[in-house]
């Protein structure tokens, strides 16, 4: 059965989509740590970054593969 939606329902995001100050410091190529949750990091370089500096793809050490990042998610990109 479908459900009834709420047309005042508000669609915010779970987590504000603003990056944080140093992303607008990356750039292609720049080797960065990547922080996934606590006690979780690789290593990786930066393969592309939007212009609005919300989205990087990272292609991590180990041949782990190029993930996608978005400031939303809850990881940390620092410089290494």
């Amino acid at each position: 059965m479908a459900r009834k939606k709420s047309k005042n329902a508000a669609e915010a995001p779970l987590r504000p989509a603003e990056p944080a100050p140093h992303w607008s410091a990356l750039r292609e190529g720049d080797r960065v740590s990547v922080r996934l949750a606590p006690g979780i990091e690789t290593g990786g370089l930066v393969s592309a970054v939007t212009p609005d500096r919300t989205v990087v793809w990272v292609d991590l050490d180990g041949g782990r593969g190029r993930t996608l990042l978005h400031c939303s998610d809850g990881v940390e990109i620092l410089p290494a």
